[in-house]
């Protein structure tokens, strides 16, 4: 009888695996929902639709974004994270998500390192340090021995607490081992306008954001948080040259699906991207918002993710930023 019982269970699990088999090989029979866990018109919203339309061709089937923004993205990744694991259900995965959040709010409906599976990176945007024009600096080496100079006595703008642009500052300060004050705004804009009309010293804003007022000199560029300099401003150094070694604080975002989704179909998806990465429509809607194409696969984008929790965790338990 117990042999039987044996039997029927190896029967079942060899059923089970052919019918996983059969739904990746099959897959995709229906049209596919991207969650994008802010705005539509945003950055993240923008990236997503880019994605969606040219891998919608290959994959054989629409792609349709749907925009459910909230709570820094939570409300998005714990609708994904509890979504079927049929690949039917995407998530544009950013660094809040999956790697600040979970610091920066006590109560998460999701858990960033179980429930998703990583399929793979998408694009990245480093912060810019930009100082107001009178400030008596021309580069990182300067600008740190002033603050020494000056303990507490310069400040430094972002767009919101927690924010990408905020811990920016933050590693900055335990990095350079300086004594800045963070002044936070609600949004970019109203704190770059301070910033230029000089009521702040200085502030980590996002490229596509400061870019403009770099042209037109109203802010003076130090250094990029990247560990490579801006193709379109070779001219400006990183912080990582600059002074600060291994200094990196970027802003990325990559494709993510439930835990349990099959691996031929993480596969697949993982494959499609990878075909539209080099497409030119693509490359130039990134260019367009400052995002450097960041392609990787799903394994590299599992361990890029793996090495961005602690560094993130621990800046915004340094900060004391909250929810």
């Amino acid at each position: 009888m117990r042999h039987i019982r044996k039997v029927f269970i190896l029967v079942g699990l060899a059923f089970l695996a052919l019918k996983m088999s059969y739904a990746a090989d099959a897959w995709p029979i229906k049209p596919i929902r991207f969650i994008v866990g802010f705005t539509a018109g945003g950055p993240s919203d923008i990236i997503a639709r880019s994605i969606a339309q040219k891998m919608s061709v290959g994959l054989g089937q629409s792609i349709i974004i749907d925009n459910k923004p909230g709570a820094g993205g939570n409300l998005a990744a714990e609708y994904v994270a509890h979504s079927p694991a049929d690949g039917y259900t995407w998530l544009l995965g950013n660094n809040s998500i999956l790697a600040t959040n979970a610091a920066l709010y006590k109560n998460l409906g999701f858990n960033p390192t179980q429930d998703f599976i990583p399929v793979g990176l998408v694009a990245s945007q480093p912060n810019i340090l930009v100082v107001n024009t009178a400030l008596p600096v021309k580069n990182l080496k300067e600008l740190i021995a002033l603050a020494k100079q000056k303990p507490g006595q310069l400040n430094f703008a972002s767009s919101g607490m927690g924010a990408a642009p905020h811990l920016s500052g933050e590693l900055f300060k335990t990095s350079a081992n300086i004594q800045i004050v963070h002044i936070p705004y609600k949004g970019a804009q109203p704190a770059l306008v301070d910033l230029i009309a000089g009521h702040v010293n200085m502030m980590f804003a996002t490229s596509a954001s400061v870019i403009p007022f770099i042209k037109d000199r109203r802010v003076k560029p130090i250094a990029v948080t990247s560990l490579q300099r801006l193709k379109d401003f070779p001219q400006i150094p990183t912080m990582s040259e600059s002074g600060l070694p291994g200094f990196e604080m970027v802003s990325w975002h990559g494709i993510v699906v439930p835990s349990g989704v099959p691996d031929g179909i993480v596969q697949r998806i993982d494959a499609e991207l990878q075909v539209v990465q080099n497409n030119p429509e693509l490359l130039a809607a990134f260019k367009a918002l400052g995002m450097t194409p960041s392609f990787s696969n799903s394994k590299e984008f599992s361990e890029y993710i793996k090495t961005e929790i602690p560094k993130w965790t621990k800046t915004v338990h340094d900060s004391g930023a909250t929810e």
